[in-house]
């Protein structure tokens, strides 16, 4: 039998203050992230540009202490029953991202807590009534969104753009299944990200860094398991909401195997950092981003009421448009590469 997690306020009074947390996290992400950008001895915490980068000056890369400031202000004025294992864990990456944006962390030992993080997880939450194969492929789940997203962190606005919608629809998606609570918490996380895009949007002021988009990845994947779980929305939900992110990267991940690269090594291959560069710029690519994230989610949203057919059908579509957008931008890619050498 399917255990379910579920995630509503510790005492029935706590609900009319629990619906103004979201303002809270933005609230709260906005004047701290205003404040990162204006203090100088957070110099230790630039982003300098490099071979990987779009940007051409240092940039301040603390916007995740803003970001997850915001979303815990937010969580305690909720007090949702959370998993025990999903504060650590959360707690775990953000202070080990924290370190790497400062000092910098060895990739081994890096990815080593990313998968540690991800297994107590899953193990929590599948473990008792899945059984261990389930577990790990979880667990790799988890690990591979972590780690995305601080990959698909590399333009200005996007990865904010990305979690703004991704857990605003994650909300939706639970107040419509009654969990209000749970809304709330994803509305939390939406929130947060509107206050820190508001320096993030091109030309950005702040970079949200790796103590900001790790923990953000692992977020989205770990809390549209938990929605699953409630059974708040099927298996395909979450991963059509943030698939914008999950396309892009895997796909660039396979490509560079296949072509023998080194896939640890920064670089400026993934999709949206081809449009950059193909003369979109930071502000029409995020805007072309947020469209196409709005749509998915939207899509998801609407097809969750759906009969199974249905629903089948409309992913195959979506796909199929995944595969066409590929090819375009790919095409182009190889036209200004040839261009460019002849």
């Amino acid at each position: 039998m399917r255990g379910l997690v579920h995630v509503h306020p510790q005492n029935n009074s706590a609900v009319p203050i629990a619906t103004w947390a979201p303002l809270t996290a933005f609230t709260a992400t906005l004047i701290i992230a205003w404040w990162l950008t204006r203090n100088q001895f957070l110099g230790l915490v630039l982003d300098h540009p490099n071979q990987r980068s779009l940007h051409a000056t240092p940039v301040p890369r603390s916007g995740g202490i803003g970001i997850h400031a915001g979303i815990v202000l937010a969580w305690a004025v909720i007090a949702p029953d959370l998993p025990i294992a999903l504060w650590l864990t959360f707690a775990l990456l953000f202070v080990t991202s924290l370190i790497d944006d400062i000092h910098g962390v060895p990739v081994p030992v890096r990815f080593t807590i990313y998968l540690l993080a991800a297994y107590l997880l899953a193990a929590n939450l599948l473990l008792a009534d899945f059984g261990m194969p389930v577990t790990l492929i979880l667990t790799l789940t988890l690990a591979w969104m972590a780690n995305l997203y601080n990959f698909m962190d590399g333009a200005d606005g996007l990865a904010g753009g990305m979690a703004l919608f991704g857990f605003a629809f994650y909300g939706i998606a639970a107040w419509l299944a009654g969990h209000h609570a749970f809304a709330l918490v994803n509305f939390s996380v939406a929130a947060a990200a509107a206050g820190f895009l508001i320096f993030n949007f091109y030309p950005a002021r702040i970079f949200m860094g790796d103590s900001g988009a790790v923990p953000l990845g692992f977020l989205a994947g770990a809390l549209g398991l938990i929605g699953w779980l409630q059974q708040d929305w099927t298996w395909w939900f979450p991963p059509l909401v943030f698939s914008p992110f999950i396309v892009d990267a895997s796909l660039t991940l396979t490509r560079r195997l296949a072509c023998r690269e080194r896939v640890w090594q920064a670089h400026r291959d993934h999709y949206y950092q081809r449009l950059v560069q193909l003369g979109w710029g930071h502000h029409r690519t995020a805007l072309a981003e947020y469209a196409l994230m709005i749509a998915c989610g939207a899509a998801g949203l609407i097809m969750l009421g759906q009969p199974v057919t249905v629903q089948w059908i409309t992913l195959g579509l979506i796909a199929a448009f995944y595969l066409l957008l590929i090819m375009l931008i790919g095409n182009a890619w190889h036209k200004l590469k040839a261009g460019s050498t002849a």
